[in-house]
């Protein structure tokens, strides 16, 4: 593939990063004050990083945040199968991503975050790794890194490839730069119908729809935490509220009380999406009126406990076993667009989602249409179908063994996918 014209916007861009790069050093540093950088990684985003770079060809992998860096792991596992020989690096960009995938990468594959998109850190990241292949997932397109990769020869993939109607308009202001760089990639998979159209009417040549998210791997399950859970609730039965966004534990949480106040004996359990919020939720649980515990805390769960807490990462999995049924947070939010449900559903979870499930929208539609999942359109409904599945645990089982069934029908689109990325990574 030929080298990637540099239009005007992207010669400016360079230029403009390039004069406030001294800046990026203050700039992560004010962001590790509010834990939005790791304080003692920040080299790794200039583009300095201090692991040694493995003998032999390397492959990079990116996805930005969690549910993006999870959903290379399917990937990776495949990669590694077929491709022994290979060293594998993955990137991404939050301090969350980051300490997830500490627990789920495989042994031996590294872990640094991306650097920031600016020439000079671009550069130092390149010339330390040497990727033969990057494998982009979702939207990332930073335009330094994407052209300083091509020229040296890296061969690109965006897969899963996600563009919103808000970003295709923005892109399409500069309809000469977003072709550029579209065109820079070697392959391009879009995840859905919708993507795949605005990608192409931006000049990009698209391959096969490819949905990662659809083929993520269950997350770990650790018994002891699970017997843990069953032992503290004490034969109640146990509703998980599962990646919660403020705003979501309340509304919850006081569905949770309507749908148990004839007398159902159960437990709520709060997984919010970010663990550092859980004494924020822990404080708003107890001004509701719940006996509260927290996991991080290492307050006991007891048959006192009417609401816990778990801030903790690395250990939703066990949740979601010992749970019987599932709400799943993200979609009760304005402006979250609802998480994968894929997860749990790989855990023959009974899931239940609010209605505001944008960036999940078709998983969603597909797994209603086939009785594998429970739509509340408010707190009121989600308080009737709580009732109704802690009443009927045979249909909460049901609705979670279909979830399951659907989960794994999900794996053909990857089969067909690396027949496609298996070229780009020969050295």
């Amino acid at each position: 593939m030929s080298a990637t014209p540099r239009t005007l916007p992207l010669a400016l861009y360079a230029a403009a990063t390039g004069l406030l790069e001294p800046l990026a050093p203050g700039l992560l540093r004010r962001r590790a004050a509010r834990g939005k950088e790791d304080p003692n990684r920040l080299n790794e985003r200039l583009g300095r990083p201090i692991q040694p770079r493995p003998e032999g060809p390397l492959v990079w992998l990116h996805g930005v945040s969690v549910g993006e860096s999870l959903s290379l792991l399917p990937l990776i596992a495949r990669l590694r199968a077929v491709r022994p020989s290979l060293n594998f690096l993955v990137t991404s960009g939050t301090v969350t991503s980051a300490e997830v995938l500490a627990g789920r990468l495989p042994t031996g594959v590294i872990h640094q975050f991306a650097p920031v998109d600016a020439p000079g850190a671009v550069a130092r990241f390149l010339d330390h790794w040497r990727p033969v292949a990057a494998l982009f997932v979702e939207s990332e397109l930073w335009p330094n890194l994407i052209v300083a990769a091509q020229r040296r020869g890296v061969r690109l993939a965006l897969l899963s490839a996600r563009m919103t109607e808000g970003s295709a308009e923005g892109w399409g202001r500069a309809p000469g730069t977003a072709r550029a760089l579209l065109r820079a990639f070697d392959l391009i998979l879009p995840q859905d119908t919708a993507t795949e159209m605005r990608l192409s009417g931006l000049g990009a040549e698209t391959g096969p729809q490819l949905n990662l998210k659809l083929v993520v791997e269950a997350p770990p399950v650790d018994a002891a935490v699970v017997a843990a859970l069953k032992a503290g609730a004490n034969g109640r039965r146990i509703v998980l509220a599962a990646s919660t966004h403020p705003g979501e534990e309340t509304l919850i949480a006081e569905a949770f009380r309507t749908a148990t106040a004839g007398g159902a004996d159960a437990l709520l359990i709060v997984a919010p999406r970010h663990p550092d919020r859980g004494p924020q939720v822990a404080a708003e649980l107890a001004s509701a009126g719940f006996a509260v515990a927290r996991r991080a805390a290492d307050e006991p769960l007891t048959e006192a406990t009417t609401a816990y807490v778990a801030d903790t990462l690395g250990e939703l999995g066990a949740s979601y076993v010992a749970a019987d049924v599932v709400v799943m947070g993200g979609g009760f939010a304005d402006g979250v667009g609802g998480h994968n449900p894929l997860e749990a559903a790989r855990l023959e979870a009974a899931i239940v989602t609010g209605t505001k499930v944008f960036n999940a929208r078709e998983i969603y539609a597909e797994m209603l249409a086939d009785a594998a999942v429970i739509e509340a359109a408010d707190g009121a409904a989600l308080a009737r179908h709580l009732r109704g599945l802690l009443a009927n645990p045979v249909i909460a089982r049901r609705i979670g063994e279909a979830a399951s069934a659907y989960a794994g029908r999900q794996g053909a689109a990857l089969d067909a996918a690396m027949a496609l990325i298996e070229p780009l990574l020969a050295a």
